[in-house]
């Protein structure tokens, strides 16, 4: 197996008195695409944010191309190659759509993404690169989140609930967009509700439970109800009745 591009080595993470992520070790591979699932309060955005720098971590738990990225601040870590689409989108309300993507390129990273390839991937963000990003809908939001991401050329983009909110006929706009992230040799992790989306497009996958790892496996064997007991802690049938997988 070729040395991984990203591994955690015993991540714990904090809020305060609370812990939310105990002891989590993961791989991902270059090239790879992995999901991260769980129920509400799972820690999967924790995960994201530890790596991506925004929650504190400690040395020697996060390791990205063989360098320690531990205690690493966010925006050293951004140089490093690390783009975060946050929950939520997070864009900056008094700019508009073509300048929140510029602050992504300030990174200054070298790559194929600038303005032009990111308005290639979502052409609706060029005819309204004038507008104030938070006049968009929720899905082009979440295009213009995902392009800024890209505009700091990353190696490993993380995308945290990437589909939350958006109508069926965005996520599948935005899903069919993948391929041509991860096709120019970008690593991805995925935090996703649809458990089956997530599946769909990831080699491998990690179900966490109060902070845990509850299971893991690779995507396209996995048996939905070891998933639905990760998950839920209930069987299949029960799991199938909430409509979640």
């Amino acid at each position: 197996m070729p040395e991984p591009i990203l591994r955690t080595n015993n991540l714990t993470a904090w809020y305060g008195d609370f812990q939310a992520l105990f002891g989590l070790d993961l791989e991902l591979s270059d090239g790879e695409v992995i999901a991260i699932i769980g129920a509400n309060g799972a820690g999967k955005s924790t995960l994201l944010r530890s790596i991506a720098g925004l929650n504190q971590s400690n040395s020697n738990q996060i390791w990205f191309r063989g360098n320690d990225i531990g205690a690493l601040r966010a925006d050293q870590i951004a140089q490093q190659g690390i783009a975060l689409v946050p929950e939520g989108r997070q864009l900056f309300a008094s700019l508009s759509v073509e300048e929140n993507l510029i602050i992504g390129a300030r990174s200054g990273r070298p790559g194929k993404w600038q303005l032009s390839s990111v308005y290639k991937l979502f052409p609706v963000l060029e005819e309204r690169r004038h507008v104030p990003a938070t006049e968009l809908s929720g899905g082009q939001q979440q295009m213009v989140a995902i392009g800024r991401a890209l505009m700091s050329n990353p190696e490993l983009i993380l995308f945290d609930e990437i589909s939350l909110g958006l109508a069926p006929i965005i996520i599948k706009s935005i899903y069919e967009a993948l391929p041509g992230i991860v096709d120019q040799g970008i690593s991805a992790i995925i935090v996703e509700q649809d458990i089956s989306k997530a599946l769909s497009v990831s080699s491998r996958f990690y179900c966490l439970q109060e902070g845990k790892v509850a299971l893991q496996g690779e995507s396209r064997t996995a048996e939905r109800e070891d998933i639905s007991r990760a998950y839920f802690g209930v069987v299949q049938d029960e799991a199938c009745h909430e409509g979640q997988i």
